[in-house]
């Protein structure tokens, strides 16, 4: 961050808020400016062994000097944080990275109206996360570009202008580096039922799968394009396309992730009450 000043709190210590904290250390804002509420001894050692930043177990008045907090909690527990961090927190600007939780909820939690929420996905551990932001109209143009900054240490973002499309985004971004796992293991499998080692397999299976979003990345054509372009009809590929076509492998898969946005939908009802 240019802001070498900025001090910033992380309610939750897990792996999103350890993706942003190594991300921010890195690109030189000083450990003593961040502060971590978590409640888990264990995650606090390991926070400060890492990254050098003071954890503590609960949110007290040190909060207080918080520019920008940091809301990594679990959906379930956000509503309880909320309570114990609102006296400290009302002056800062509010990042909530909380799967389903809306902002209306966490304006009424915790009494202000500079909130702006995100949902990330786990690549952001190795600086390759994509995170959708929406901002609340409180959130100033200012304070637009500071969640960018804070983004930018874990990969890319965009801004969505409705709230409810985080919840598409959930189940597209959020959860998707599952559905990158889950067809990498079939894959994996495959490969060594047909004889490669595993090791070939599972080598073979990722460098293919970040070999073809990084061409879909670079090339201006079309994703169908791309694909008919290695699919010559009669040989291998169209053999494989064909056997997932007439098992309703892609139909399938929409529908699971309409589940999944479905799922974000009902967190919100859920935990936001």
């Amino acid at each position: 961050m240019n802001d070498t000043d900025a001090r910033i709190a992380f309610i939750g210590g897990g792996n999103m808020a350890s993706a942003i904290i190594g991300g921010l250390v890195r690109q030189g804002l000083p450990p003593a400016q961040v502060a971590v509420v978590e409640p888990f001894a264990e995650a606090r050692t390991r926070l400060k062994q890492q990254f050098g930043v003071d954890a503590q177990d609960q949110a007290g008045p040190a909060l207080a000097d918080a520019d920008l907090v940091v809301w990594a909690v679990k959906p379930q527990t956000f509503k309880e944080a909320a309570a114990q961090a609102r006296p400290h927190v009302q002056q800062a600007l509010h990042l909530s990275v909380a799967a389903g939780i809306r902002s209306d909820s966490i304006a009424r939690w915790l009494g202000t109206e500079r909130i702006v929420r995100s949902m990330p996905n786990t690549p952001a551990l190795v600086g390759k996360g994509m995170t959708a932001l929406y901002a609340r109209s409180a959130a100033t143009e200012a304070d637009r570009q500071r969640v960018e900054q804070v983004i930018a240490t874990t990969g890319e973002s965009l801004w969505v202008e409705q709230e409810k499309h985080l919840d598409a985004v959930t189940a597209l971004s959020g959860s998707g580096p599952a559905y990158v796992f889950y067809f990498l293991e079939a894959m994996t499998q495959a490969g060594a039922e047909m004889g490669l080692a595993p090791e070939q397999a599972r080598r073979l299976a990722i460098a293919t799968f970040a070999g073809a979003s990084e061409l879909a990345r670079a090339s201006p054509d079309p994703l169908h394009v791309l694909r008919e372009r290695v699919t010559s009809k009669g040989g291998t590929t169209y053999a494989a396309l064909t056997s997932l076509e007439s098992d309703s492998v892609k139909a399938a898969f929409i529908r699971a992730l309409h589940a999944a946005a479905r799922r974000a939908d009902e967190l919100g009802d859920e935990f936001g009450r």
